[in-house]
């Protein structure tokens, strides 16, 4: 599914991606973990293909150069990011932004576009299924959700959506326990052998709930070390010194 080979990438003169290596299978969930400043994000803005980082390094997604699809087709072609922080977008409704997004794939992929109400049928299944308030698929996006709602409707794009490739950017950051177990049990549901999922965390937590095939520490543009759950858990107790 993904394939990232020396992966390089800077930001007006600041290196922060200084030789990457990771290899993502059809049906896993990888997590990747790592202090502040050690390029997380920048590895999820790579990858969702936004623009003014200067990257070298080897980048495939389903065996295509990555680096040679424009934004728009990788959301397309079936690669999906859940921001870390949601942006509002004022006069846009959600269910309408929802729908059309749909849409543009559908048709990207040769599919009949779906009507109005046999969208309302699908969001209204998918948003029962994460414990959401219908009354928020008729607000504007995001604009006045808290943190919670916000990271929950990420997860009902993504439940709407279905792309092959989840990238999570730290999506349980500022979420109750309550909220947490929603959006893993969205993650959950939604896991097949032919999906793949790259989780962005700080925090065991959100792990415990979503049992990775593999856990990555990142640290300074580097994973500096890879293995099962039992990483995460040490992490926990000695912190990223402990790892290094």
């Amino acid at each position: 599914m993904l394939e990232i080979k020396n992966l390089k990438a800077s930001v007006d003169g600041k290196d922060i991606l200084k030789g990457l290596n990771i290899s993502i299978k059809p049906g896993e969930l990888h997590a990747i973990m790592g202090p502040n400043g050690s390029g997380k994000s920048t590895l999820a803005n790579v990858l969702s293909g936004k623009e003014g980082y200067k990257i070298s390094g080897e980048l495939k997604y389903e065996g295509k150069n990555l680096q040679e699809i424009p934004i728009e087709e990788r959301a397309q072609k079936g690669i999906f990011l859940a921001f870390q922080y949601p942006t509002e977008i004022p006069g846009v409704n959600t269910s309408n932004f929802l729908r059309t997004s749909l849409n543009k794939i559908r048709k990207a992929k040769g599919k009949k576009e779906l009507d109005a109400l046999s969208f309302i049928r699908i969001i209204k299944e998918k948003s029962n299924e994460l414990g959401m308030d219908e009354k928020m698929l008729s607000r504007q996006l995001n604009v006045g959700f808290s943190g919670g709602e916000k990271k929950k409707n990420e997860i009902l794009q993504m439940k709407i959506l279905e792309p092959n490739l989840i990238i999570l950017d730290e999506t349980d950051s500022g979420l109750d326990i309550d909220a947490l177990k929603i959006v893993a049990e969205g993650v959950n549901s939604s896991r097949s052998d032919k999906k793949s999922f790259l989780v962005i965390t700080h925090y065991q937590r959100l792990l415990n709930f979503i049992n990775p095939d593999f856990v990555h520490i990142l640290s300074n543009g580097k994973i500096i070390k890879s293995g099962s759950m039992k990483l995460a858990e040490d992490l926990e107790k000695t912190g990223y010194k402990g790892i290094k």
